[in-house]
């Protein structure tokens, strides 16, 4: 049976070769940019989602889902890492990378109307 190479099965390539180029940046760099590596997955799976959308796979399918959902996961964590959100003020205390508190707590009061 000879399959033509229709444009599904070309995304699908496409989303192939970004996950594989993930895996190969992943494994052969010695710093790796999760926004890069966890972008280019999640490319591969959309891509390969939409191949499959054309050519239901539904193993294949619930594959991608997953790739895609831990992918975003990733981004998003990424995301936090590198910009950690700070407490307003009133809201409470927050802790720095170093463990150190901001702002610092108040001293307790002494009972001797100091604040």
């Amino acid at each position: 049976m000879n399959t033509p190479l229709d444009w599904p099965s070309i995304v699908g390539l496409f989303g192939t070769a970004c996950i594989i180029g993930a895996y190969a940046y992943l494994t052969l760099a010695k710093a790796t940019n999760p926004f890069v590596l966890h972008g280019i997955n999640l490319l591969g799976a959309a891509l390969l989602t939409v191949s499959l959308i054309y050519h239901t796979n539904w193993a294949s399918l619930a594959l991608e889902g997953f790739w895609a959902a831990i992918a975003i996961f990733g981004l998003v964590r990424a995301w936090r890492t590198k910009f950690p959100s700070r407490p307003r003020e009133g809201l409470g205390v927050g802790h720095s990378e170093d463990g150190a508190a901001f702002p610092p707590p108040a001293p307790p009061a002494s009972g001797r109307g100091e604040l």
